[in-house]
């Protein structure tokens, strides 16, 4: 399966990714999330894991499972992590502990490296066996509510290492910490070339009319990805600019809040036939590839993000994106070569009325932005990445050139 990547994925990574793969061949690797459906962390799990047993890695991925008050409990504690202040009781953190207590007991934890995705799964570390504990944190902490975070640093203590997706969200701690941006695969349905045919056989299903532009964002239904900003920006530049606005996602099992901002977006939209609000199954891949490829505007005009995989996978179709100027989204768009950074709604529909009105501008900004992606967020460099930590961790002082 790796051998599919040559002549796309730079020619560095795979030739380490051998190397790599000859070290740990035959040993194990279990990562550990909360959910298979929904949000990026699920999509890169998906493709990730086959990735490295075709490396001959023995790779498992596994699903912590827990009922409607441990999900509403790790939401809020999502929500204080990106700086919302959330009181989470003392009851409210053991019952955190029991439900990972409960999946700790039907999990097999046995593994030469452990990889736990966020804070739903993190107490898992209490009941570790053996080999190399990592937490990946992929949320933007960069500015948290300090009771909860210092009360999750309990379990994060504890790891052999801590892995964050930008420099800025690292923080002071007695641990290896790591910078990996999360990656998308060229390969997958959601990224590969699409034919005209099929492209068209899903605009149609999806009722999306192609006679004017279409501004679309792609995201969860959630409050810090701003869709009532997007949708005032869309009532902005329609004055002067006919469009469309898309406003796309995807329900996760791990979000209780989804269904109620979704509520709210559909009431604000306040029935604008020019606004459509597409609430997709999960796996949704070839759609969300349509798309962004008929979309004339990109926007991730997110208040909050840890990455934003959305930007790098309309960048990789050739579309300059507008982004919240963000977590991990300044990593990605480079302003004004591939793409806009923002902090406003009016800095947005400015934005947006720009590329409208420069197609060419905006096409050369497009192919940057497809080049910036494929040296720097295919998803063959983040499993580099992820097994370079290993290596790391199991070989205190020892360079990786070393190999």
């Amino acid at each position: 399966m790796i051998n599919q990547y040559t002549g796309t994925s730079p020619k560095g990574d795979l030739l380490l990714l051998q190397r790599l793969a000859g070290v740990f061949h035959g040993r194990s690797f279990l990562h550990v999330n909360s959910t298979r459906e929904g949000g990026g962390v699920a999509e890169i799990l998906q493709r990730m894991i086959p990735i490295l047993r075709s490396l001959g890695i023995d790779a498992r991925w596994e699903v912590i499972k827990g009922d409607e008050v441990f999900f509403e409990i790790t939401k809020k504690i999502h929500n204080a992590l990106q700086g919302n202040k959330e009181i989470i009781t003392e009851e409210m953190w053991q019952h955190h502990f029991e439900v990972n207590r409960q999946n700790a007991a039907n999990i097999d934890l046995d593994a030469d490296a452990v990889l736990i995705h966020d804070p739903q799964p993190g107490p898992l570390v209490e009941f570790r066996k053996k080999g190399s504990w990592i937490w990946r944190c992929h949320i933007d902490v960069s500015n948290p509510f300090k009771d909860v975070y210092n009360a999750l640093g309990r379990y994060a203590l504890k790891y052999d290492a801590v892995i964050f997706s930008v420099a800025k969200f690292a923080r002071a701690m007695n641990m290896d910490e790591f910078i990996i941006s999360p990656s998308i695969d060229p390969l997958s349905e959601k990224n590969r070339e699409l034919t005209g045919e099929e492209i068209n056989e899903t605009v149609e299903r999806l009722g999306i009319p192609l006679d004017r532009p279409i501004i679309l964002q792609v995201s969860r239904f959630d409050k810090f990805k701003d869709p009532l900003g997007v949708i005032k920006a869309y009532r902005m530049v329609k004055k002067y600019n006919d469009c469309v606005l898309v406003l796309a996602g995807s329900p996760a099992t791990d979000d209780p809040e989804g269904s109620m901002m979704l509520k709210e977006v559909k009431e604000f939209a306040a029935d604008d036939p020019d606004i459509i609000i597409l609430l997709l199954p999960p796996f949704s891949d070839r759609d969300i590839n349509a798309l962004q490829r008929v979309a004339g505007v990109v926007l991730q005009k997110s208040l909050k993000e840890g990455f934003g995989l959305t930007v790098a996978e309309a960048m990789w179709k050739g579309k300059p994106v507008i982004g919240g100027a963000v977590g991990g989204i300044p990593l990605q768009i480079a302003h004004g070569v591939t793409g806009f950074l923002v902090h406003s709604i009016e800095g947005t529909a400015f934005r947006i009325r720009q590329l409208l009105n420069a197609p060419e501008m905006a096409k050369t900004m497009g192919e940057r932005a497809r080049e910036f992606v494929r040296k720097n967020f295919l998803i063959t460099r983040q499993v580099r990445d992820y097994l370079s930590v290993w290596y790391a961790i199991e070989n205190k002082g020892k360079s990786i050139i070393e190999l």
